[in-house]
């Protein structure tokens, strides 16, 4: 069984189709770079790669857009 791995284009296109979301490949990018993306499964030169199942995790925990998460919780 071969494993597929998923680069920025393909995890904003996997995002809008599978997950009704919407990012640009740019954005992909920016937040890899800035730490906001989990690790990728796999790395192949400079170029990372995520799973599906990564990036649903990913996806689904995310605040929504316009959240401060710059706050502490108050519980």
């Amino acid at each position: 069984m071969t494993v597929q791995y998923l680069g920025p284009a393909e995890v904003a296109a996997y995002v809008t189709r599978e997950l009704g979301g919407d990012i640009a490949p740019a954005t992909i990018r920016q937040y890899a770079a800035q730490g906001r993306m989990p690790a990728p499964d796999v790395r192949i030169g400079p170029n990372g790669g995520w799973s599906e199942e990564t990036i649903v995790k990913w996806w689904t925990s995310r605040p929504g857009r316009g959240a401060r998460t710059d706050l502490a919780s108050s519980k």
